[in-house]
């Protein structure tokens, strides 16, 4: 079984998932629903080829204020 990480944010109305593994991310009107999505569209794009999924470890989210 494979694994991934991911993050959720809202935009407006819809929460969208980003997978951090690989470039594939999706959305929902619910959290639930973001995430449900953005695990059938990474099985999506993995079905029928070889392609590896990278452990990237430790994830940390921040959120840091700038003077620009």
């Amino acid at each position: 079984m494979k694994e991934i990480n991911y993050i959720v944010w809202q935009e407006g109305k819809y929460y969208v998932a980003q997978c951090l593994n690989i470039d594939v991310s999706s959305f929902g009107e619910t959290i639930d629903e973001a995430i449900n999505n953005l695990k059938e569209a990474v099985e999506l794009y993995l079905e029928g080829e070889n392609i590896e999924i990278p452990d990237i470890g430790k994830v940390i989210v921040g959120k840091e204020k700038l003077s620009a």
